[in-house]
């Protein structure tokens, strides 16, 4: 978005009047307002947050847990309101907003023989994502946090993060991740269950993902059997959640990762479907018992206003730095070794600075590191080795000396794509630079190894006079970021 665009849109919001003292509303008008609000909230839970907000409750009073102490609250969010209602007006954003999302797991067999405790919501969590809206720019972030972080939590000492909302609920959980994250602020957070997700699914029609192998794996302790082909496919709510949980692919948690941001891509390009618009209030009352949230109304409002402005391009997703470890733990039988998601401390500041406005230090400044030492994989989906070799070779020659061939993705899109793996847009920048052609993507979708991967599209291939000889990949993977913007 130009500075212009911006300054405009910061124009009319000054515009408006200052906020009217909260005085009892006629029953008429507030249920005027109460279902205009619900409809723009499914809107906004299904556009930027892919399905973690649409669970919201339809109540005109803030959900907020009765098993959260106010103290523990106040010490885990930020009290600033971040709405203004402006007269005769729906309720605006002030200012960013970052929202913390927990995907917790109700244990499936005892959900199946109890269905009221499938929304239980104080489990491990499967899924962490930090989300900021940005209100000047109307970009939304997603930060991918792996349930298997080594962190040190209260009460607990060395342990995974997914485990604090098990031992303290949503506020020791937010502030393990605001600890983690450098002291960022979070001001709200959403709960949403496995079951809610299924449900979520089910109710917008199904999304189409591309599934990038074979996936199958029977495990009945769990209830559990995923069987997906390989291939372009439509997914209900019960194989979404196959495709979410398997996890024998190499990849571990960071696997899991990956696939969630190809589904939350998926889920948010069916939500910005207009059809969606006049379903929202049904598919808000299919899922809002498998959310728990302490966000109000007028935030919900807020924020679907937020999700009607912002557009594909303008949704990026980055991951936690880091890289695989382990560690041991006492335990009767001994010691265990346990695998653990290492945190890259020295990365952490530039990547909360550039996409959460988090102060800078010094030291932190995201520069564009020396090619010698970025390691670029490649991957050829056309199946064209001459191309893809040549490809390499034209890295290297600009100095990526680490750059290698990668088989784990088999779509050819119509440009190159040069991902941002570790949330170093200028890396990826350079590289477009070397090649003189691509799109940079901020998503987390490459190999786990990589600091870029670049995808080798049509114009690569027609550069070297040859065909591909597989299909064109949709953008069911994740959102673009334009080379001209990028960064």
């Amino acid at each position: 978005m130009t500075a212009k665009k911006i300054a405009q849109k910061r124009q009319r919001q000054t515009r408006s009047s200052k906020p009217t003292p909260n005085k009892r509303k006629p029953a008429s008008l507030w249920k005027r307002r109460f279902w205009v609000g619900t409809g723009l909230l499914g809107v906004a839970a299904l556009s930027a947050m892919g399905g973690a907000l649409l669970a919201l409750s339809l109540s005109a009073q803030p959900l907020r847990p009765a098993q959260l102490a106010q103290r523990a609250e106040r010490i885990a969010f930020d009290e600033r309101d971040p709405v203004d209602t402006p007269s005769l007006q729906l309720p605006g954003l002030t200012r960013p907003i970052n929202v913390l999302i927990l995907g917790t797991k109700a244990d499936t067999p005892i959900a199946k023989r109890s269905p009221e405790r499938s929304n239980e919501f104080g489990g491990n969590t499967d899924t962490i994502l930090l989300a900021r809206f940005e209100p000047g720019s109307d970009e939304l972030t997603l930060l991918s946090v792996p349930r298997d972080t080594r962190t040190r939590i209260e009460g607990l000492g060395t342990a995974k993060i997914n485990a604090a909302n098990a031992e303290g609920g949503a506020a020791l959980a937010a502030r393990e991740v605001r600890d983690l994250l450098g002291g960022v602020a979070i001001d709200r957070y959403v709960r949403l269950n496995l079951q809610g997700v299924e449900t979520l699914v089910d109710a917008l029609g199904g999304v189409t993902v591309y599934v990038p192998k074979d996936m199958h794996y029977t495990d009945r302790s769990q209830d559990l059997r995923i069987d997906l082909e390989q291939g372009k496919q439509h997914l209900d709510g019960d194989k979404a959640l196959q495709f979410l949980r398997f996890r024998h692919d190499g990849k571990g948690d960071i696997g899991r990762i990956q696939r969630q941001q190809i589904l939350l891509r998926a889920i948010l390009d069916k939500a910005l479907n207009p059809t969606t618009l006049v379903r929202a209030p049904q598919i808000v009352s299919a899922v809002r018992a498998h959310v728990d949230t302490n966000l109000s109304v007028e935030e919900m409002i807020a924020l679907a206003g937020f999700a009607t402005k912002t557009d594909t391009s303008d949704v990026q997703m980055v991951m936690l730095p880091g890289r695989v470890g382990s560690g041991t733990v006492q335990s009767d039988s001994g010691e265990t070794s346990i695998s653990y998601w290492i945190p890259d401390e020295s990365k952490i500041p530039a990547l909360m600075a550039r996409y959460f406005d988090a102060p800078r230090a010094a030291s932190s400044e995201e520069e564009a590191p020396e090619p010698a030492n970025v390691r670029v994989a490649i991957q050829n989906g056309a199946e064209q080795a001459q191309a893809a070799i040549a490809l390499k070779r034209a890295l290297q020659r600009q100095g990526y000396r680490q750059s290698y061939l990668d088989d784990g993705w088999d779509r050819v899109p119509s440009r190159t794509r040069i991902l941002v793996q570790q949330g170093n847009e200028r890396a990826a920048r350079a590289v477009r630079e070397s090649l003189g052609m691509g799109t940079v993507r901020v998503q987390s979708t490459g190999p786990l190894n990589a600091d870029i991967t670049v995808r080798m599209g049509q114009d690569w291939l027609q550069r070297q006079r040859v065909l591909p000889s597989a299909p064109e990949a949709s953008d069911a993977s994740a959102p673009a970021t334009s080379p001209a913007t990028a960064g």
